[in-house]
């Protein structure tokens, strides 16, 4: 799991305040299909005949989906996309109300059978939401657990009842967590369950929740049975702790495993409950007597899910040692039903058949017989679940695993394969990524797109063939751990990189224009924003694209804020071809303003609606107000000299300073001016920067490359052959002065440049 940054310090701490990154999370696979592991399953029951039953799955890609499902094909019906990590765990609360818990430290409520959106953000724990518990016959009550050692008994009821808002109240306003409403949500409706025997009660909003400690260490597993009167809970501290949710008061506490237990589950009265542990070991603990009835040693490695027939007579396990088991729980036979390709993350029954979920992004349905398991006992291959793991081990050892009943799933819900490898190309604007497939791809991220798919080629042969001799400042980074592209931008570093309009093939541009990559990227991003927020505001801005005012902007934040504006976009609304985000494959933005925590939306879902409590300010200031922070390290120093040996004059006295991007043609073209119009030191300022007398733009102090414009001046018809060399190395025209210093010169010390006529001519 990948930790997430906080929603941000509102206290008053003396400690400067990080800002806000904005992230954007790259697809060009169907949306319909997960791209990253699923961790949970939940099967909804119609309740109508012929009704459609739907499986909602939930993946380390950070969404859910919903499947309605027939005999013989699954199609997704909805995506539940706003966290902004993995989904861990997914119950049903009532009959259309989708809890969810994520690595992002919330729990997420939506309207099971609706087009996706989120209703509500929860936020009350410190760590990764690792699970979930819901009471089958009271739809009120959901159980949370995670890393913190926190356990959390929600009243659902009082957590997604309206109150007016009021003063603080604003502040956790969440749909989707950006969407503005008339009413406010209140923040927390919850029994907490942590570290000692105190009860605490402090109020929230709307609620005062009851506290009672126990954990000292991560929660990995809970279980609660139908009416909600009894709940468990398991982690790294190996026992099995046993509560009363009504009132978060412990009940007792169970010994036996010799490692974390990852899995729970309780009979539908609450007395009987069953453990799946690291240790690879089931067992059936009786509550009432407080007690371990039996231990089952059927897996060679780590359980890591449980489901049971619907008397708790038998039990299926799954886990690390890629195997689905059927165990009788009186009579001690088991069965192997099923081997995958991938350590088995989450079962649940349907019917007579059983979901089966993986760390791949696929889930498959095999045969289960839950209401008559012993029909496929009658098949043969049983073998008798022993006390001991160590037995059961060596018999994996020795080889004797027995037979799978089924070779093949009678229905498959396929996804596509995660990115697992990634590396940012020198030019920084390409991505070479490998999926778990093998396939390697070539990504253009200020575009969001695959521009090549070389299918399965050797990763860093492909890498060595991109390589160029380029330099790029680096103004953004990327990760795969939600199985695609995640690509992240935080200020001011990612205003560090620009290149020439003319590098870009940008047509209708000044060739030696530059553009800031990050400021026309964002631009692009929210561009589907720009014009919803413009029509919500009646704007009757042309298609110039006239800048909205600043006043837009929380001026609280501008104040602390040294900006500039970026003089080279003229035209600032109008979004340029290499910046032109997909909209058949839309990335979507995380991202997270100064209220309502972390969220994640298409681009194409944004309504405009969303404003400074949803976009961190900096990037609301660069793309409404064409504002970008001061610019450091832009320039490069260095000195011009004639090759030695050379008759001709000393052109330059004193160093001189330029652009990083400038291209060495503009030297080129410096050199053979100031040659052919004998006057050495006219075109250089007294602070050694080149001036624009060639036609650059002058808040820029660019040479402009004569040769670039229409009719010919009357020096270029005399310009001789010039060639300008770096430690003896002639240089090709297109480097840069930054890639010169970084590949050819490698010196600390400022830049020196040689220049000559060139050679044979």
């Amino acid at each position: 799991m990948h930790r997430v940054g906080s929603a941000g310090n509102t206290t008053n701490s003396v400690r400067p305040r990080k800002e806000k990154r904005l992230a954007y999370v790259l697809s060009d696979a169907d949306d319909t299909k997960h791209c990253a592991g699923i961790n949970c399953l939940k099967v909804l029951k119609s309740t109508v005949s012929n009704g459609c039953d739907y499986l909602f799955t939930g993946s380390r890609d950070g969404t859910l989906k919903r499947w309605a499902l027939s005999e013989d094909s699954a199609s997704c019906s909805a995506t539940y996309e706003s966290h902004v990590d993995w989904v861990n765990d997914v119950v049903l609360a009532g009959d259309s109300t989708l809890v969810s818990c994520s690595s992002d430290t919330t729990l997420k409520t939506w309207n099971c059978l609706s087009d996706g959106t989120c209703t509500k953000t929860l936020r009350q724990h410190s760590d990764y939401v690792t699970c979930l518990a819901a009471a089958e016959k009271n739809s009120n009550i959901v159980a949370s657990g995670g890393l913190g050692g926190e356990v959390f008994i929600w009243d659902m009821e009082a957590a997604l009842t309206p109150v007016s808002k009021s003063g603080e109240a604003m502040e956790e306003d969440c749909l989707n967590g950006v969407n503005g409403s008339t009413n406010s949500l209140p923040m927390t409706s919850l029994r907490t369950i942590s570290s000692s025997n105190s009860i605490s009660v402090h109020t929230t909003q709307g609620y005062v929740p009851v506290g009672a400690k126990g954990h000292k260490e991560s929660v990995y597993a809970l279980a609660m049975n139908d009416s909600g009167t009894r709940l468990v809970s398991g982690g790294t501290e190996k026992v099995v702790r046993v509560w009363d949710p009504r009132t978060g008061s412990k009940a007792m506490k169970l010994r036996g495993h010799t490692d974390n237990i990852r899995a729970l589950l309780l009979d539908s009265t609450g007395r009987y409950c069953l453990s799946g542990s690291s240790d690879s070991m089931i067992r059936l603990w009786d509550l009432g007597m407080q007690r371990c009835l039996h231990s089952y040693a059927v897996h060679t490695d780590s359980v890591w899910a449980l489901a049971s027939t619907p008397t708790f007579s038998h039990v299926y396990s799954g886990g690390r040692d890629l195997s689905l088991y059927l165990t009788d729980l009186a009579t001690r036979e088991s069965l192997l039903l099923c081997t995958k390709e991938h350590p088995i993350s989450q079962l649940a029954l349907h019917d007579d058949s059983i979901w089966v979920a993986t760390t791949d992004s696929s889930v498959d349905r095999w045969p289960a017989e839950a209401h008559n398991p012993q029909k496929v006992f009658q098949r043969g291959g049983s073998f008798l679940a022993g006390n001991l793991s160590f037995p059961r081990a060596r018999v994996s050892l020795e080889g004797s695993i027995p037979v799978p009943v089924y070779k093949e799933p009678t229905l498959t819900i396929p996804g596509t394969s995660a990115l697992v490898q990634h590396e940012i190309l020198n030019n920084r604007r390409h991505v070479l990524t490998k999926d778990t497939a093998g396939s390697v791809k070539l990504w253009e991220i200020t575009r969001g797109i695959v521009i090549e798919d070389y299918g399965k080629v050797s990763f860093e042969e492909k890498k060595e063939q991109l390589f160029e001799m380029v330099s790029i400042p680096t103004w953004f980074t990327v990760d795969t751990r939600l199985g695609s592209l995640s690509v992240h931008l935080d200020t001011p570093q990612c205003f560090s990189a620009e290149m020439y309009s003319a590098d870009l093939n940008i047509v209708g541009k000044a060739e030696d224009d530059k553009v800031n990559l990050a400021h026309e990227t964002l631009k692009g991003l929210l561009a589907h924003w720009l014009a919803k927020r413009r029509q919500r505001l009646g704007s009757q801005a042309s298609a110039n694209g006239d800048a909205l005012s600043g006043k837009d902007i929380a001026p609280r934040s501008l104040v602390h804020s040294r900006v500039e504006v970026d003089g080279g976009a003229e035209n600032d609304s109008m979004v340029y071809p290499p910046f032109k985000f997909s909209t058949v494959s839309p990335p979507s933005v995380v991202t997270e303003g100064y209220q309502g925590g972390p969220w994640r939306k298409k681009i194409t879902d944004l309504d405009g609606s969303e404003d400074e409590k949803d976009f961190p300010w900096w990037c609301l200031d660069c793309v409404l107000n064409n504002r970008l922070p001061p610019k450091e390290n832009s320039k490069c120093s260095f000195y011009l000299h004639p090759c030695e040996g050379s008759a001709f004059q000393i052109l330059t006295q004193g160093k001189l300073s330029a652009p990083r991007i400038l291209r060495i043609h503009k030297v080129v073209n410096y050199v053979a001016e100031k040659m052919v119009l004998d006057k050495p030191l006219d075109n250089v300022n007294t602070d050694g920067t080149f001036a624009p007398g060639l036609g650059g733009h002058v808040q820029h102090s660019v040479v402009g490359d004569g040769s670039f414009r229409s009719g010919a001046k009357p020096w270029q018809k005399l310009k001789p052959s010039i060639e300008i060399l770096c430690n003896n190395q002639v240089l090709s025209p297109d480097m840069s002065l930054a890639t010169v210093r970084a590949y050819i010169w490698k010196k600390p010390e400022d830049l020196i440049l040689n220049y000559r006529l060139a050679q044979g001519r």
